[in-house]
């Protein structure tokens, strides 16, 4: 008897394993193929087979055999469309008797998109010899979620469409299509469609990133111009697109972009975003104690502790030593506005003594283990050497004043760089399409006039004189050679020199010829200390406009600042950059610290700040840390430095 149960429960198991073999079949994992072009093959979603293969959710292998189900299992099967992505242009010469359906047959497209990169075709007949684009696409198919394979979604504050279409990896058209009904500005609270994945299918949003929709027709070259990432960068963010390609409405991870989130909640066209000034001191401030270290090269121990005439000389020529007094000061009134704001800080200050060996031997220090943001130091190795160490840590660095810095992870960049000022400069007069321009330039800058000439190709170069002897640089120009160059209207001037003698004469010459008809306005890529020097009139420069690109400000005494009036009553004089770059950079650290969770999210939460000279827009650069990405325009006008806006 046991026998015969033994028996029939053998044939009903294989008959059971009968009927679900017909519902199921199986599929050999070729060398390079994904999830997602196995799942588009068989037009099943990859939920649908990771169900059925659990250990496919971390890898699959080449001749791994894969379930795939059939038709009978698959409720309301999704189906799979082919999707349409430009991937740039073929040029064709036409030759006799060709058409637009012959070519649109020879390159498998549509007639429609060969006369849309071609807009004559609409007015015109295809004609012998004509040179025409023609449109290359790359064609993914997609699978189309169907009815059944979808959830319902709660929408969380502040969460737009694009970062629901991120997260469960669609399209912004597609998450539209599965909400007809769906507002433009999605209300927390709303219940809405989205695709039914699995908990870990749907993607992290991570704040310390900026995610780009994609627009109609821009392939990877206007991403590029857009975003500054190539294809290469952009697939290791974005691992989709090598599976499905580029596509419209495709919700892109970049590194943080002020401008991106801008474009995101909706505040226009990506190069027309003007960030908004963040005043952290309106916020709520949190009550916690902060941990700040700072790190400056004060050089105690080359001081005599007996000798105030001794000290007082090693200060005025120890030009590190010198500085860092200047910045501390600054620092030292900003901890006590922060204090009246009710900041609770522990601030830590270290001599660096502008040794390596002194700097390894403070941050490798038990006491760094709770510091949430170290400034300096201010020498780039000795940074280099601090940022290397911490990075484990995760504690960011500012650097203060150095030009160029090692831009690591945790590495905070607060000077913009040279190349910023030069293209927001030339950006700005490049947009002035009625100026004549002018370069102007001594023997040393000639490199620099001609890259100028070719962004300004109808501009007129003047060259400084030399000796006729020797053919050095005499560093002067005649009268005579500006008036052969300037015309009625406007004429921009640039001067690239060093040389405070040339920057004395070029300057007098050109406010002798500004008349009612002539208006000349004086710039130069390189802003440096010729341009201050004694030779040199502030009369002529406040007359000739002069207008330059600069990492800050200068204040007014005249402004109601109540920084520069509480310098003055605690140290008798005015603050110099130094200063006021302390004080203002202190604040902005630790208002980001008391107003964010850390200061990497500060980044996201407070675009752009300003202090008394100095901004601060910090970008996230790819694979590495955050640079400053703002600068100031400025001008001389009524023998003042004011700010143009921009």
């Amino acid at each position: 008897m046991k026998k015969l149960i033994y028996i029939f429960s053998l044939v009903a198991l294989f008959g059971c394993i009968s009927a679900k073999a017909q519902n199921y079949k199986t599929h050999k994992v070729q060398v390079g193929e994904t999830i997602e072009q196995i799942a588009t093959k068989y037009s099943v979603t990859k939920s649908q087979i990771y169900a059925l293969n659990p250990d496919a959710r971390k890898d699959i292998k080449p001749n791994s055999v894969l379930i795939i189900p059939n038709d009978s299992v698959v409720p309301n099967r999704p189906s799979v469309s082919e999707v349409k992505t430009l991937e740039g242009f073929k040029k064709h010469k036409v030759k006799r008797k060709e058409t637009l359906y012959s070519l649109a047959k020879e390159y498998n497209v549509e007639q429609e998109d060969i006369k849309k990169h071609n807009p004559d075709l609409y007015a015109n007949n295809l004609r012998k010899g004509d040179k025409i684009k023609i449109p290359i696409y790359k064609v993914t198919k997609e699978v189309v979620e169907a009815e059944g394979v979808t959830t319902s979604y709660t929408v969380k504050p502040k969460e737009g469409k694009w970062r629901i279409a991120y997260q469960y990896g669609i399209t912004v058209q597609q998450l539209e299509a599965l909400n007809p009904d769906m507002e433009e500005v999605l209300q927390p609270g709303s219940v809405i469609t989205v695709p039914n994945l699995e908990v870990e299918e749907v993607k992290a949003f991570d704040e310390k990133y900026s995610y780009y929709t994609v627009l109609k027709s821009e392939g990877f070259y206007r991403l590029k111009v857009k975003t500054g990432l190539t294809q290469e960068q952009l697939e290791k963010l974005n691992p989709d697109l090598l599976t499905i390609g580029l596509k419209e409405g495709m919700v892109l991870k970049i590194p943080f972009d002020a401008n991106v989130r801008s474009i995101n909640e909706g505040s226009g066209p990506l190069d027309d975003v003007r960030l908004e000034t963040s005043d952290l001191t309106s916020r709520n401030l949190d009550i916690t104690t902060k941990h700040i270290a700072i790190m400056l090269p004060f050089k105690l121990n080359k001081m005599a502790s007996d000798s105030v005439s001794d000290n007082k000389k090693f200060i005025t020529d120890d030009p590190y030593a010198s500085i860092s007094l200047d910045f501390y000061s600054g620092v030292k009134i900003a901890l006590d506005s922060l204090s009246t704001l009710g900041v609770n800080l522990k601030v830590d200050v270290y001599d660096t003594e502008n040794r390596e060996s002194q700097v390894t031997s403070l941050v490798q220090s038990i006491a760094f283990d709770s510091v949430q943001a170290v400034i300096g130091p201010i020498m780039p190795k000795l940074f280099d050497v601090a940022s290397a160490s911490l990075k484990s840590k995760n504690i960011p660095l500012i650097s203060p004043i150095t030009k160029t810095v090692n831009l690591s992870g945790n590495v905070f960049q607060s000077r913009p760089s040279e190349e910023l000022m030069e293209s927001t400069l030339l950006n700005y007069f490049k947009a002035d399409s009625t100026a004549h321009f002018i370069i102007v330039s001594d023997m040393k800058n000639k490199e620099k006039a001609e890259t100028l000439k070719k962004i300004f190709p109808k501009a007129s170069i003047v060259m400084s004189r030399k000796v006729k002897k020797t053919g050095a640089d005499s560093y002067y120009i005649l009268d005579s050679d500006m008036v052969s160059v300037l015309k009625s209207g406007k004429n921009v001037v640039f001067l690239e020199t060093a040389n405070p003698g040339f920057v004395s004469n070029v300057s007098s010459i050109l406010n002798s010829k500004i008349k009612p008809s002539i208006e000349i306005v004086l710039t130069t890529t390189n802003k440096n200390k010729a341009f201050e020097d004694d030779e040199v009139r502030n009369t002529h420069l406040s007359n000739l406009s002069f207008t330059y690109a600069s990492i800050n400000k200068t204040f007014s005494e005249n402004d109601d600042n109540s920084f520069t009036k509480r310098y003055k009553t605690l140290y008798n004089e005015t603050p110099n950059d130094y200063a006021v770059r302390g004080f203002d950079l202190t604040m902005d650290v630790v208002l980001r610290l008391v107003t964010s969770e850390d200061l990497y999210l500060s980044v996201n939460e407070a675009p752009l700040t300003t202090y008394v000279e100095n901004k601060f827009a910090y970008k996230k650069k790819l694979f590495g840390g955050y640079f400053n990405n703002t600068v100031y325009l400025v001008k001389y006008q009524d023998l003042k430095v004011v700010e143009i806006e921009q």
